[in-house]
């Protein structure tokens, strides 16, 4: 049966423009956050408070969490990779943080330049220091069914790893599909192993539809009882550590195929049609 409702989580900001080759000036960024916060969102991911040696394109994070136009209800989040990512973000008043480690070894060396162990100690210190500040912290797991050096990753590393994230403080746990290589059987299958052990409650579900299939993905997990799911408006997007892997799921396909199905998400069509547009032209002004 269809839930009545599901979270849309807006990640375009920070996740898909992350990936954009052409410098996007903050004035621009800042259009398309404030045209995100008129939709309806609960949580829009702003941008990430990441080394500007590691992505250049987020180098100016103060600036545009400075610069926008905080709507009542909108909770702005910001990705903390260590401590002193997340002391910046909590100064540039973010209302929650994410933190973000992998499944697989091999894209936490290539995107975290560590490994999973070692990651994970460096997300405990933020974890308490955002509990001390009284924000919740969201976890990433990427690389959940496929990782793009390793092959296919076990569905028990992803339990492993999401506990171990919930253990440390984590409020909710985004199970992330990099490369948009997942099925809806290898989702099924990741589920039916991390539900026992992790609530659907406290699960996204976050899939780039590089293979055209994110989708059919979402619809495994609503049946499996997950009800937030990661998109980015006009499909901006992919990880510039994972090779082949452009495209999150765009918002206003996602809302246009749970709407057609009576599940609502709260968010302002027309207004989503807007922010399409400003990300379109954003897009368009990437010569890559």
């Amino acid at each position: 049966m269809c839930p009545d409702r599901v979270e849309l989580f807006e990640v375009g900001p920070r996740d898909g423009l992350q990936n954009e080759a052409a410098l996007i000036p903050a004035a621009r960024k800042i259009a398309l956050v404030d045209a995100l916060s008129a939709c309806g969102f609960r949580r829009i991911e702003v941008t990430s408070f990441v080394s500007p040696k590691a992505i250049p394109q987020l180098a100016d994070a103060a600036e545009v969490m400075a610069g926008i136009d905080r709507a009542a209800g909108v909770a702005y989040v910001a990705l903390t990779p260590n401590l002193r990512g997340f002391e910046a973000a909590h100064a540039a008043r973010a209302d929650a943080v994410a933190v973000f480690a992998s499944a697989s070894e091999g894209f936490s060396r290539a995107n975290l330049n560590c490994t999973v162990a070692e990651s994970l100690a460096r997300f405990e210190p933020v974890v308490t220091a955002a509990g001390a500040a009284g924000l919740p912290v969201r976890g990433y797991i990427s690389c959940v069914t496929d990782c793009p050096f390793d092959g296919p990753v076990p569905p028990e590393q992803v339990v492993r790893l999401a506990a171990r994230l919930l253990a440390m403080g984590c409020t909710e746990i985004s199970l992330g599909d990099t490369i948009g290589r997942a099925r809806p059987p290898k989702v099924r299958a990741l589920l039916d192993a991390v539900l026992p052990e992790v609530p659907p409650g406290l699960l996204a579900g976050h899939f780039h539809d590089t293979g055209g299939q994110a989708i059919g993905n979402i619809a495994v997990c609503l049946d499996a009882g997950l009800r937030v799911f990661d998109t980015a408006i006009g499909g901006l997007g992919g990880c510039p550590y994972a090779p082949g892997a452009p495209g999150n799921v765009s918002t206003g396909a996602v809302a246009d195929w749970l709407t057609a199905r009576g599940v609502a998400t709260g968010l302002d069509a027309a207004a989503l049609r807007r922010a399409e547009a400003l990300a379109r032209d954003l897009r368009e002004a990437d010569p890559a």
